[in-house]
């Protein structure tokens, strides 16, 4: 038996026929960028995660460089980010010509509280991570940095759909940034993502940047770029959008399967509050010391796995800092991403799970 981490060609063959039936109707329309099919995806994200504005655009990297831009965040100007996290993050910060200041994470991977001693006066925002699908304590980050003066920007790219005190991922920064990079909860077919705010002028100003400046075409208010969202990754979107809830009890079930069988296996860390509302189970990452060992193990029999993120940024020669980071540093060592998605089969998570079983046996 073999066992993909992900293997997005397994989608449901009702999903796969809606996924076509809207392809087609698409292409009978003849409307591919803008129209009715971005319409109806920022209205049913709006109202599913209670946000007042959201906006697409072509991927969940922009939506970070639309974000720190429409803030006014750039040259000379710094932005704390998270040691453990994926490259755009800080990449997006550079792109801006501003610079990360990076800080430890918690052993979860989230940043850590003391976080404000970071703050200098060059300080202009702080970038929480949501990482693999948990949410950092929002309240407490969004009221530190009202304090200090600070914009709070959310990657909540690996959190659609994550709620904490009522209030969804990505809607509690001055922006949330979102990604539908098709490994992604909901994810489409091919790239895209998007910005939240509760804003009117920042929301305005995110439409400006990310279609040339212009409110209108060939009447140009600012430099701008293209990062419109095609119109066929809405319309996926959208279909994509009918299963969430659906697809997000499946990966609970399967999360709380492991939970179950791994709870007495005292050299593996396993993630906590993944069956928490304010977790989506993105990923079930694991953490051992004898990591790379369980993960020759697993490939042995068949089974893939991933390493969310086997190098820190500042230790990465783009974004080198100096600093010890220490438990960032023992996640990049020690954690593990094993099978965790709609489309993986109960003999199959049973069988992960005896795998496993086997190695620390």
């Amino acid at each position: 038996m073999n066992i993909p981490f992900l293997d997005l060609g397994r989608m449901e063959a009702s999903l796969k026929h809606r996924l076509k039936e809207r392809f087609s109707d698409l292409i009978d329309a003849g409307i591919f960028s803008g129209g009715k099919e971005v319409e109806a995806l920022e209205n049913s994200v709006c109202d599913f995660l209670k946000s007042s504005f959201s906006i697409p655009c072509a991927n969940g990297t922009d939506a970070l460089e639309l974000a720190l831009r429409a803030l006014g965040i750039g040259s000379g100007d710094e932005v704390i980010v998270p040691a453990m996290t994926w490259v755009s993050t800080a990449e997006a910060v550079v792109m801006v010509g501003a610079k990360p200041v990076f800080w430890d994470t918690d052993e979860e991977g989230l940043l850590r509280k003391d976080w404000g001693k970071a703050v200098v006066s060059k300080s202009k925002a702080v970038i929480p991570v949501h990482l693999y699908g948990k949410m950092v304590d929002m309240k407490e980050l969004d009221e530190k940095a009202k304090s200090l003066g600070l914009f709070v920007i959310e990657d909540a790219a690996q959190a659609f759909g994550a709620f904490q005190y009522g209030r969804a991922a990505g809607t509690w920064g001055d922006v949330g940034c979102l990604s539908f990079y098709p490994t992604k909860n909901i994810g489409a077919l091919g790239e895209a993502g998007m910005c939240l705010t509760q804003e009117a002028e920042l929301a305005k100003k995110i439409r400006l940047l990310l279609n040339h400046g212009q409110p209108i075409r060939d009447q140009h208010e600012l430099v701008g770029r293209n990062s419109r969202i095609d119109t066929l990754q809405a319309a996926f979107l959208n279909v994509m959008l009918k299963d969430f809830k659906e697809n997000q009890q499946k990966r609970k079930t399967i999360a709380k399967r492991y939970l179950d069988a791994f709870s007495g296996i005292e050299e593996l860390g396993l993630p906590s509050g993944i069956l928490e509302e304010d977790h989506n189970a993105h990923l079930f990452v694991i953490q051992t010391e004898r990591r790379d060992e369980l993960k020759a193990f697993l490939a042995e029999h068949s089974i893939g796995t991933a390493i969310h993120y086997p190098r820190i940024l500042p230790k990465m020669k783009p974004f080198f800092s100096e600093g010890l980071y220490k438990n960032a540093r023992s996640l990049a060592d020690r954690c593990l991403s094993i099978p965790l998605n709609p489309f993986i089969q109960p003999i199959e998570v049973e069988t992960v799970v005896e795998v496993i079983k086997k190695f620390f046996r």
